[in-house]
């Protein structure tokens, strides 16, 4: 399945329908009166969250949504029956925003939520609603009121407790790989990652999952390489962690031009927990990886791993961290205080 992570789509609500101007003309019934019924209601726009999709694919070969119209009033006090609803189903982790692809409209996180986008038009009154005891005959009716129609933005973001950064080519593919059951693209050439891949991490009794993003270049803020886009994905993960190719000839530039871009796309990222790892220690050695983390610790003023998901160098102690921490965050959020519902300031 490709991976789609953003999309655009037309929706309209079902306009309601016209009020029925009718009367009463049996043979034997005097004074009859009005009997026209109410237009019926149109049919409203919903998104969905459900939890068997993990892209907006659907929506490319489908970018406009329209729910059902209701139906006009009829004689004999009969309603028009209302329109059909129409439903977006879109993955937990989907922000849906205004035409001008800022302003926020709904975040899905959990399957099962729901938003309405475009409420459909109500029905028009038939001439039985307008009758009274000055009025016994009307000849009016209100006309449907037109549904909504607008332009939005699907945008996911994935649900992901820890996330991959890191220039091209730093082995996150591998990593992944060699932690979960994913298969991600791996080559000997930058770029091979086009698309965040997921992958799910056991480390001793916990599981956590974990996102691979493409690889950032310096300029990526301003659109070098594949750009920034891809760093909504990892908004949502607990931790970051962050892996500096051995082979690099200046790992801690290499530390600082991530680090640059990611504070550039957003300061929330930076304030996240972080694990630096130096990883393709097994091409170097392990004592010489030892040595170069312990170096790249003093320039970058953060402690630093050597890693290496070929040989298995320091793999199961680097998981159990993430999976330590993404607990502990996980445990202050259940601790944090609510304030109660009646509470004012």
């Amino acid at each position: 399945m490709k991976f789609l992570d953003q999309a655009r789509v037309y929706i309209k609500s079902g306009s309601g329908g016209n009020g029925c101007i009718s009367f009463r003309r049996e043979k034997y019934i005097e004074f009859g009166g009005p009997n026209g019924g109410n237009g019926g209601r149109g049919g409203d726009v919903w998104a969905v969250c459900v939890d068997n999709l993990n892209t907006l694919i659907d929506f490319r070969f489908q970018q406009h949504y329209k729910a059902g119209n209701g139906q006009h009033g009829m004689g004999s006090n009969c309603t028009g029956s209302g329109g059909d609803d129409i439903f977006l189903k879109v993955p937990p982790g989907t922000q849906i925003l205004a035409e001008d692809n800022e302003t926020l409209l709904a975040d899905l996180t959990e399957p099962g939520q729901r938003v309405i986008l475009a409420k459909g038009g109500n029905g028009g009154f038939g001439n039985s609603h307008f009758k009274s005891s000055t009025n016994q005959a009307p000849r009016r009716a209100n006309p449907g009121e037109p549904g909504l129609e607008m332009t939005v933005w699907l945008r996911l973001k994935l649900i992901a407790d820890a996330g991959l950064v890191g220039l091209p080519n730093a082995g996150k593919s591998t990593f992944l790989a060699s932690v979960s059951a994913a298969k991600p693209k791996i080559a000997d050439y930058p770029f091979t990652t086009l698309h965040p891949n997921l992958g799910v991490v056991k480390a001793g009794d916990k599981d956590f999952v974990i996102a691979d993003i493409p690889g950032l270049i310096e300029g990526a803020h301003e659109g070098a390489g594949i750009g920034d886009r891809f760093l909504g994905h990892i908004e949502r993960c607990e931790i970051l962690l962050h892996l500096i190719d051995a082979t690099s000839e200046n790992p801690a530039k290499d530390y600082a031009i991530v680090r640059k871009e990611l504070e550039s796309y957003s300061e929330e990222l930076i304030d996240k927990d972080e694990i630096v790892a130096l990883t393709k220690c097994d091409a170097i050695g392990e004592d010489l990886g030892e040595d170069l983390a312990k170096e790249l610790a003093e320039e970058i003023g953060k402690p630093v791993t050597p890693l290496s998901a070929v040989s298995g160098l320091n793999l199961e102690t680097t998981l159990l961290r993430i999976a330590q921490t993404i607990q502990d965050k996980r445990q202050k959020r259940r601790e944090k205080p609510k304030l109660d519902d009646n509470w004012r300031p």
